[in-house]
């Protein structure tokens, strides 16, 4: 986990002040989240990303494509099936 200075931190995304943040309680995923006196706006502190990594993405088109049906590369995976089937569509060429 990256350590952040203070400043860092009290930065608003949309209005770029500094001044007037204060420390709002926690997200869903337990994320910190800050409020901006100045504009209002809540935002959250180092966002949490919700995505696969790109390898664990090709694995999952490899096995695929090697015969193992979407509902097992998910299941081998611990993933949806719909992940999977959703890279395969954007993996295949478009037909002219």
């Amino acid at each position: 986990m990256k350590k952040m200075t203070v400043e860092a931190w009290k930065k608003c995304p949309r209005c770029g002040k500094i001044e007037n943040q204060i420390k709002a309680g926690y997200n869903g995923s337990g994320s910190q989240r800050c409020k901006c006196k100045e504009c209002g706006k809540y935002y959250t502190i180092d966002p949490k990303q919700h995505a696969y990594p790109e390898e664990t993405r090709e694995l999952a088109i490899k096995m695929y494509y090697g015969g193992v049906s979407g509902r097992g590369v998910g299941k081998i995976l611990g993933m949806n099936k719909s992940n999977v089937m959703n890279w395969i569509k954007k993996e295949r060429p478009k037909e002219e």
